[in-house]
């Protein structure tokens, strides 16, 4: 998989080195991608997923990782956290019955 957040969508930047002499060299900023697990409340379960420092504390900010995906449209997200999304609204749909 490339260095991609699952959660915020950030990826790699491109830029130059300068030296002194201001001669320009292309370089990668790259992003700080971890490979984590976050627990669903609902699924009762671990979910694993690359999550940058920025989307770990944008999912502390929306309530968790089940607040953060029933809040976001599905378009918005990444195919892999779609997935999971639709397995804690068909969990859900089902202790609502």
């Amino acid at each position: 998989m490339s260095r991609k957040c699952m959660v915020t969508g950030k990826t790699r930047m491109m830029g130059n080195n300068r030296s002194h002499a201001l001669n320009a060299t292309r370089r990668s900023f790259e992003v700080n991608v971890q490979d984590t697990s976050l627990y669903s409340e609902i699924l009762k379960a671990n979910v694993a997923i690359k999550i940058t420092a920025a989307g770990m504390r944008t999912i502390d900010h929306k309530g968790g990782l089940d607040a953060f995906l029933l809040n976001t449209a599905s378009a918005k997200l990444d195919p892999a956290m779609a997935k999971v999304k639709k397995r804690i609204e068909k969990v859900q749909a089902k202790q609502a019955a």
